[in-house]
């Protein structure tokens, strides 16, 4: 009799939690029901427009961060340039002060000392390097070849009106031009010219200088403080070795000139 109790009370148990537990219709987001009741609850869906706004937010909040991002820009390193610059200024004051320096006479000759003297050859005028060769024959003449033989007697006129103090004479197709020794005289006039040759081009220097240090000076706020430092101190560097060239230039042309 126990026995028949206790199934029965066991079955009855298990009729009961079959009738009390949650029986679930759908188990999607959007349709559900609790338990053993027919109802079904759907939740009200979300109006169209409100999901199409919050994409646009959130499409419209993205492109401003990628915008800030494009924004920062890392500023270029605009040294090299700076220094490229003031190189080709410095070479340019250097070439400018070789040329001066041709056009004086020393005591020995030079091909490169005719080169400033202008020729006019059928109302054209031009350097009389385009008009002739110049060679050295020996240290004391030179030797005037016209590509046209025509102009032999326009070069000769160029030469002696030039401050040179030559008298190039007429040796067949060409023109022979002894140099005669320097004066004492002469040799102070182009001492006086080598000294402010040389200072034209200390000046030139010192120019492109400057100019390369307001271009660093733009860099302060976009450039580290060493970084700003040692590209000063490279241009002063420059600016050293350049001086000194010209320098070292003007005293051997003194030299020469001392030597007649």
């Amino acid at each position: 009799m126990s026995g028949y109790i206790r199934r029965a009370l066991s079955c009855r148990n298990l009729l009961w939690l079959r009738s009390s537990a949650p029986h679930v219709c759908d188990i999607s987001p959007i349709r559900f029901s609790v338990s053993n009741s027919n109802r079904v609850y759907t939740p009200p869906a979300t109006p169209y427009f409100m999901t199409e706004s919050r994409r646009a937010f959130a499409k419209g909040r993205k492109s401003k961060d990628e915008v800030g991002v494009s924004t920062l820009e890392v500023p270029p390193n605009i040294g090299p340039t700076i220094k490229a610059n003031a190189v080709s200024q410095m070479e340019a004051a250097m070439a400018a002060l070789s040329t001066e320096l041709n056009k004086l006479r020393t005591g020995r000759a030079s091909p490169g000392m005719l080169d400033h003297i202008i020729v006019e050859t059928s109302g054209v005028k031009m350097p009389l390097n385009r008009v002739a060769v110049v060679s050295v024959i020996d240290p004391k003449t030179l030797s005037v070849n016209p590509y046209d033989p025509q102009t032999l007697q326009q070069l000769e006129n160029a030469i002696v009106s030039s401050p040179l103090g030559l008298n190039p004479k007429a040796d067949g197709d060409r023109l022979i031009a002894a140099i005669p020794p320097l004066t004492k005289e002469h040799m102070q006039v182009m001492r006086k010219l080598v000294t402010k040759s040389c200072e034209d081009a200390r000046q030139s220097i010192r120019r492109a200088r400057q100019k390369a240090m307001d271009a660093i000076k733009k860099l302060y706020s976009s450039l580290p403080k060493d970084d700003i430092k040692r590209l000063e101190k490279e241009v002063d560097d420059l600016t050293k070795k350049f001086i000194k060239t010209a320098e070292d230039i003007c005293k051997a042309k003194e030299k020469e000139i001392s030597q007649g």
